[in-house]
C-alpha cells in the first residue's frame, strides 16, 4: 500500500496570519498552490484553500486589508508521511476537505491533495 510520503508534495507554501488575503493569492497564484499553511514558527495554525479566497473575494471589500487570520480554517487534520493514502482519501472525503499537511517531528514536510491520494487509487502515479 502507498503512503502519503510516496505521493506528497514537498515544496509547501506558508504565510503567518497576518499576512494577507491578496499575499495569500498572489502566492498560491504563483507557485500553483491550491492552499498555504498559515503557521508561527514551526507550529502550523491553520490553512487557507483556494475556496477559501474565493469566499473572501466575494464577501471581504478589499482583500488588501483582510487577514489570512480571518479567513483560514484553524488547527487542520494532519498526518504522518507513512499514513496510507486509502486512509487520507477516506480522511478528506469524510472531513469534506482536500489539502492535508504532512507533518513529521521536524514540522510540516509537504501536503497531500486529494488528487494526490485517488490518483494513486486508479494507478495514475
Amino acid at each position: 500500500m502507498a503512503t502519503v510520503s510516496d505521493v506528497m508534495t514537498r515544496a509547501v507554501a506558508t504565510l503567518e496570519q497576518g499576512a494577507t488575503m491578496s499575499d495569500a493569492a498572489k502566492i498560491m497564484v504563483k507557485g500553483g498552490f491550491g492552499s498555504v499553511v498559515v503557521v508561527l514558527g514551526k507550529m502550523i495554525l491553520g490553512i487557507l484553500t483556494e475556496r477559501d479566497v474565493l469566499r473572501a473575494a466575494a464577501e471581504a471589500p478589499d482583500l488588501s486589508n483582510t487577514t489570512v487570520k480571518a479567513w483560514m480554517t484553524t488547527e487542520p487534520d494532519t498526518a504522518g508521511p507513512d499514513f496510507d493514502t486509502e486512509a487520507a482519501a477516506t480522511l478528506m472525503l469524510s472531513r469534506g476537505f482536500r489539502h492535508l499537511p504532512i507533518v513529521d517531528a521536524s514540522g510540516l514536510v509537504g501536503m497531500v491533495s486529494l488528487r494526490d491520494v485517488l490518483s494513486v487509487r486508479i494507478g495514475r502515479r
